[in-house]
């Protein structure tokens, strides 16, 4: 029995094919192709539960040219729930090993099984390549066309290598952080991995936030990935075994809330109960945990946010929506709310604000050319705002707008922005 085969195939038949998902789907409005839209997708998937379809090559690269947005979850009248859908039959397109090589083999071990599952290591290379860019030998390297000796695929994902940050979350952050006056609420924080790695200082505005809004902050040291990155590759197990790591870390009976400012992340640590639903150790408390994960800018409305005495330095600013923080959490009025309580700030709506970036995870390491595509649409609509920043709320949208806008637009978060607002009083 094949993984969509065990599936409740009430799931399956959930999808009217009624068509409300296509003009949402990125990779369908690109191609008009019927296979390249969601209802095809689910009656490939459909096709394979039933046994008419083997799992093929091809529907390997149909799984795998999927953004996995969830724009269609969004637009579905009947409820269906894609995402389970399309984790399901990536795991099954692994399982089957249809497209196993060894070149590809040793890169999923590399990232799922190794760097992803150990931080310590995870951040040893951050420090390595942090040490690389901070001595020039990058920029050096280029210059001398160097990696122009490197295989075509390689050598387009170099540019895309993030600025690693000066410290990583758990220097800039003390375990405990209390706010002056006593505090309200006592919550914990995620600090993710490229989060900690690229934005550490995003990490730091989130605790300053928390803080300012009567929050005392438990951070642990050291934390694991979340698991989306594997729940989305087809490493399912891996996926369970970091949502327990998660789950132990965190002191779930003394704490209001748990904070994650990462909306990829977010969307993935809230199904904990259902990834860890047939696990009697953990499905009690994994439960528990779904109660508690809540997006920075969906707790700071629920408390009430304090509104800052002073601007941010900023007038213009529009808001790109991570998709799986608007379609995957359903968080979208939220973020506007945390920007439009900055005195002085203008939010100039983006045009197409939900549509994706073409970051999806690594989408742009995985479909360079469909990721290009989605990036120049996207940067063309920011620069219609005439806006001087950009904010979003999602580290690989942020790496993403950024190497698409070069400069010409700055790119922050909104939590970054109140976060200084509250500094500059």
């Amino acid at each position: 029995m094949n993984l969509l085969q065990s599936l409740d195939y009430s799931v399956l038949q959930q999808c009217m094919h009624c068509g409300m998902c296509l003009p949402t789907c990125p990779t369908y409005v690109e191609t008009k192709r019927e296979r390249n839209s969601p209802r095809g997708r689910i009656s490939l998937m459909r096709s394979v539960a039933d046994g008419e379809l083997a799992v093929t090559k091809a529907f390997s690269e149909e799984m795998y040219y999927c953004l996995g947005c969830l724009a269609c979850q969004t637009a579905c009248p009947a409820g269906v729930n894609y995402a389970e859908l399309f984790e399901t039959a990536r795991a099954e397109v692994e399982r089957s090993g249809v497209v196993d090589s060894p070149e590809r083999d040793f890169w999923r071990w590399l990232t799922l099984t190794v760097l992803f599952m150990h931080p310590r290591l995870l951040r040893l290379m951050g420090w390595g390549l942090r040490l690389w860019q901070k001595t020039g030998l990058d920029l050096l390297l280029r210059r001398l066309r160097f990696f122009g000796l490197l295989p075509k695929h390689l050598r387009e994902l170099e540019p895309q290598t993030p600025r690693v940050a000066d410290a990583f979350s758990d220097a800039l952050i003390a375990p405990v952080e209390s706010p002056s006056e006593p505090s309200r609420y006592r919550v914990g924080l995620l600090t993710g991995c490229v989060q900690d790695l690229a934005f550490s200082d995003v990490n730091r505005d989130t605790v300053d936030v928390l803080l300012a809004n009567g929050c005392e902050v438990v951070t642990p040291r050291a934390q694991h990935c979340c698991g989306s990155l594997h729940a989305h590759n087809g490493a399912v197990e891996l996926a369970r075994e970091l949502a327990r790591r998660q789950i132990d870390s965190f002191d779930l009976d003394h704490l209001d809330a748990i904070i994650t400012n990462a909306g990829g992340c977010g969307a993935h640590l809230k199904q904990y109960g259902h990834l860890l639903h047939d696990d009697p150790f953990y499905v009690k408390r994994a439960r528990q945990w779904d109660t508690k994960v809540k997006d920075i800018h969906q707790w700071l409305v629920l408390i009430g946010i304090r509104r800052p005495e002073h601007g941010a330095g900023v007038t213009e600013v529009t808001y790109h929506e991570s998709c799986h923080l608007c379609h995957g959490q359903k968080v979208t009025s939220q973020p506007r709310q945390v920007l439009q309580a900055i005195p002085g700030l203008v939010l100039k709506e983006l045009p197409e604000s939900n549509w994706c970036c073409g970051s999806a995870g690594i989408y742009n390491i995985t479909q360079p050319e469909q990721s290009a595509k989605l990036l120049k649409r996207k940067v063309a609509n920011i620069e219609s705002t005439l806006a001087t920043v950009v904010a979003t709320s999602n580290p690989g949208c942020h790496l993403q707008l950024a190497s698409g806008l070069q400069g010409r637009v700055g790119v922050t978060q909104p939590v970054t922005l109140l976060a200084r607002a509250y500094r500059n009083e």
